[in-house]
């Protein structure tokens, strides 16, 4: 015999908290812009000397909003092999790690390892796979807030699109062309750097609304 579905008025069925409807494509095109950092507060690690200066910023932030990049694949039997750009940001500043620059490589894996570290994003599941796969690198301290959403009454994933437009009722712009564009060039385009940079911005500002950050150190 299958279950009746719980009453409205039982204690199992008031413990699942409401959630505020996800505003439609529609609405959200119609929300002020999110501003995210301008071009000169985002640093390109190029360098040891850039990658030492990245890591002291950010573990003394204790906090950042995190994410990766991979080249997209078009055709079934291609094979990922990335994420070839990840993306560390405070409120000031953000920092873009291209793993073609092995000599940079040790800092980003101690950032990716460090407990101390608290690294925010949505979606991270896959992002943690493909840096496990490529770096052997167990990442620490994650927060994927699509999962804190769900927690929080959300039944269907909700992106950085949508918890923008939720948590500060703004429209986070996302460029397709620089969503399928070659990450794994050695030479990011001012595009990318915008959208990589602003993706991890964007996921630690709606962490610090949600009322998240105050127990992370």
């Amino acid at each position: 015999m299958s279950e009746a579905p719980p009453d409205p008025a039982t204690p199992a069925a008031r413990r699942r908290p409401s959630a505020p409807a996800v505003p439609t494509r529609d609405e959200i095109a119609l929300l002020p812009l999110f501003e995210g950092l301008p071009l000169d507060a985002i640093t390109v690690v190029r360098t040891p000397a850039d990658a030492d200066r990245a890591r002291d910023a950010l573990l003394t932030a204790g906090v950042c909003g995190f994410d990766t990049e991979s080249k997209p694949t078009f055709r079934k039997e291609e094979v990922n092999t990335g994420p070839h750009v990840m993306q560390f940001a405070t409120r000031e500043r953000a920092w873009l790690f291209q793993l073609l620059r092995a000599d940079c490589l040790p800092i980003a894996a101690e950032l990716l390892a460090s407990p101390v570290l608290v690294k925010v994003g949505f979606g991270l599941d896959t992002d943690r796979t493909l840096i496990r796969n490529r770096l052997a690198v167990e990442p620490t301290a994650v927060v994927d807030l699509d999962h804190e959403f769900r927690r929080r009454g959300h039944r269907q994933s909700v992106g950085v699109k949508s918890a923008v437009a939720l948590v500060f009722g703004q429209r986070f712009v996302k460029s397709r062309k620089a969503t399928t564009s070659n990450w794994a060039a050695a030479r990011l385009t001012e595009a990318q750097l915008r959208y990589a940079a602003n993706d991890a911005y964007a996921a630690l500002r709606v962490y610090e609304v949600m009322g998240m950050a105050a127990g992370t150190r």
